[in-house]
């Protein structure tokens, strides 16, 4: 493969990067003797193709630009005069996420007016977000146990990426090539069985009468590396149950309610007859033998 014909600044870059404290050396020269400080260490930071580049050192007395290219477009500056050390690209890389990218991280002092002349930079590792995004976690819409069958569907994740001014979910971008397994298990075991689905869907067989508990990861199989995302939450089928339970205890409370009212009532009738019978055996008039 023939290496792209990168864009490059008019002066050439020095090609050793300095090591944690030898960049801490040449950070304090530099901020001492008021000239830019080189950055380094530049690491892409990108999961569902939302991206962001960082990089060392914090600013003394300079401040950085940062610009992105592919090996086709000349060099475009994102992050103008920041003392910050990341920046977020990910508008630059949504609408061609399969393209290859390079960015440079440029370091100037505040109030220069020599851009070029006076700046230094360094380069990032070229980075394709298409293959070396992170997949997120994955979340489970719903599920459903019925009979031996177990349904579930995993959400399709939206991301940052775009297509004509709309956003594109997981599917959108990878189609088929987006799969998700499904690991799961009886609740009273421990031994996990698993399924794998290109879709979002998974119907499979369980025994009868039993909970199960599950998660899902989703996978890229064609990649080499950053295959799968984390996992998902972990869920089960007797939550469900758990539902009718809190019915019922809602359902106890006034069967109990209604049953005190009743016994009330009750006594209450007792309590007047009994009053109406006393009533009438004082106002009747008295044997005399």
């Amino acid at each position: 493969m023939t290496t792209p014909a990168w864009p490059r600044l008019p002066h050439p870059e020095i090609a050793v990067v300095p090591t944690l404290l030898l960049g801490w050396v040449l950070v304090q020269v530099a901020g001492a003797e008021g000239i830019p400080v080189k950055p380094y260490n530049l690491t892409w930071k990108s999961t569902n193709f939302k991206t962001i580049l960082e990089w060392e050192p914090k600013p003394i007395n300079n401040v950085y630009t940062v610009q992105i290219s592919t090996a086709l477009e000349d060099w475009k500056s994102i992050c103008f005069s920041i003392t910050a050390t990341e920046c977020d690209l990910t508008s630059e890389m949504a609408p061609n996420v399969q393209q290859t990218y390079l960015a440079r991280v440029i370091s100037l002092l505040p109030n220069s007016t020599g851009f070029l002349e006076d700046a230094v930079y360094s380069n990032s590792p070229e980075f394709t977000p298409y293959q070396e995004t992170n997949l997120g976690q994955p979340k489970i819409e719903s599920f459903k146990l019925v009979g031996t069958k177990l349904n579930v569907t995993v959400r399709d994740t939206q991301t940052l990426a775009r297509s004509n001014g709309t956003f594109l979910s997981l599917r959108d971008i990878f189609g088929k090539n987006l799969q998700y397994m499904l690991y799961y298990w009886r609740s009273s075991t421990t031994g996990k069985k698993t399924a794998m689905t290109n879709t979002n869907e998974f119907l499979i067989d369980v025994d009868k009468g039993q909970d199960y508990c599950f998660f899902v990861q989703a996978v890229i199989p064609s990649r080499k590396d950053n295959k799968k995302s984390p996992e998902s939450i972990t869920v089960c089928t007797r939550l469900e149950k758990g539902k009718f339970r809190e019915m019922s205890f809602i359902v106890v409370p006034v069967i109990l309610v209604i049953i005190v009212v009743i016994a009330l009532f009750l006594l209450v009738c007792k309590c007047r007859k009994a009053k109406a019978r006393q009533s009438g055996k004082e106002g009747s008039p008295l044997n005399i033998a």
